[in-house]
């Protein structure tokens, strides 16, 4: 009784390896390897660098949210200001004893009272509207995009005695540090005749960079008790701006800060503002790697072709080595290591092109700018001024894994039916 060889021996690979080098008259063979090679490789590769966009854009959008704006912002319920008078207000008087209970819950980083309002800026002919946040220079510093901006102009040191702008606000007024600016409110003084525009004058000693399109276009920063004054809330705040140590899970939250709030608390958190499109992205996120997955089977399905015809092509092979006494579980289990060293090999390279080119996504965002002939990508539109990449171990593992196994699964039937081809059939005419 002949001895059974163990699965996957060495001669086993040798034969394999071998088939897939075809000759020159079986050209149609080696065709159909190199398709289904290449198109595995792109596959994947799209896939890496899809994945990897799309972690590198969500965590820049989340950073830039998290970075210049309030996890939760705390204001109050609308309260009448005389009884009977039928005029409502949303004006914290108590201010300072709610910051001081809401900072005092476990995990608040920060509780920053906050005025906010709008008003027309103007630079010499030049004007633009602006959202202004009054807050203290010590809360100020505690904003990391806005305190801690890379490309930032002047002192944040110097902001008792002015304002910051945003970048993008800075530049459509044409303004620099030490330039005075004109704001313009329609809410200003109330005198017998109805209420008058308030126009007063600061110097720009600050200019920031926060990241976002929006943010850098519109914000303006005033001290404090300067906002308080220019907009009639004195002895009052708007809103109160909190930090927790967890954004990901502000909800948990929500509960206590109501608590410390006190009666007529109102929450507004971060995913309230932008969890839609969280949402909306997810979902892109999971119709991209359905399409993508489909590209990467098709071009595994071209590895389906090419084993068809090696069969057909290698039947008088197949016959001599059954013959020669190689089971069917060897024949099938060489046909299945030629369609396995192609996915393998087009997986290798397909990973290596998309880790390259994620890491170089600069480069070709670069590239694809001087092929446009301009600024393919809008900040205006997308919020952020750059395409991200962020590379995952778990997104890489999950390309590469979803290309090996369609690859093996897809090479499975035209294996079978190599193995359980007849040798004396294969042999009859030859």
């Amino acid at each position: 009784m002949a001895r059974r060889t163990a699965p996957f021996s060495a001669f086993e690979f040798l034969i394999a390896w071998r088939y897939l080098r075809a000759r020159r008259a079986e050209g149609g063979v080696s065709v159909m390897t190199w398709i289904s090679l290449i198109g595995i490789m792109l596959g994947v590769a799209a896939l890496i660098i899809t994945l990897a966009v799309r972690a590198g854009f969500r965590a820049e959008f989340v950073d830039t949210i998290l970075g210049s704006n309030a996890h939760v912002t705390v204001y109050s319920a609308p309260t009448e200001v005389v009884a009977g008078s039928g005029v409502f207000s949303r004006l914290m008087q108590d201010y300072e004893a709610r910051a001081g209970r809401i900072a005092a819950v476990p995990g608040v980083t920060r509780a920053a009272p906050l005025i906010r309002g709008q008003v027309m800026v103007t630079y010499e002919d030049r004007s633009n509207v602006a959202e202004v946040y009054g807050i203290a220079e010590a809360d100020l510093m505690t904003i990391p995009r806005v305190a801690h901006s890379e490309e930032a102009l002047g002192e944040i040191s110097r902001f008792g005695e002015g304002i910051a702008l945003g970048s993008g606000l800075a530049r459509e007024l044409g303004v620099g540090i030490g330039d005075r600016v004109k704001l313009i409110s329609p809410n200003g003084a109330k005198t017998a005749f109805g209420t008058s525009p308030r126009v007063s004058s600061y110097e720009v000693v600050y200019i920031f960079t926060a990241g976002r399109w929006d943010i850098d276009r519109t914000r303006l920063y005033m001290p404090f008790a300067e906002a308080q004054s220019y907009f009639n809330r004195e002895g009052g705040a708007d809103e109160i701006e909190v930090d927790v140590t967890d954004p990901e899970r502000v909800d948990d939250w929500e509960i206590p800060l109501l608590q410390a709030g006190g009666a007529g608390t109102l929450l507004w958190t971060w995913r309230d503002a932008s969890g839609s499109f969280l949402r909306a992205l997810d979902i892109e996120d999971n119709v991209m790697f359905v399409i993508l997955t489909v590209l990467v089977l098709i071009a595994s399905m071209n590895i389906t072709s090419g084993l068809i015809m090696l069969v057909k092509n290698k039947g008088r092979d197949i016959g001599i080595l059954r013959t020669m006494g190689l089971t069917e579980g060897s024949i099938l289990r060489v046909f299945f290591l030629c369609g396995a060293f192609t996915g393998v090999i087009g997986t290798a390279l397909g990973l290596a092109l998309g880790v390259v080119i994620s890491l170089n996504m600069d480069q070709v965002m670069s590239f694809v700018n001087w092929l446009n002939g301009g600024d393919a990508w809008d900040p205006s539109i997308r919020g952020i001024y750059e395409l991200p990449a962020k590379l995952q171990a778990d997104d890489v593992i999950k390309a590469v894994g979803l290309s090996l196994g369609l690859s093996f699964v897809v090479t499975i039937f035209p294996a079978r039916r190599a193995a359980r081809l007849n040798p004396v059939e294969a042999l009859r005419y030859e």
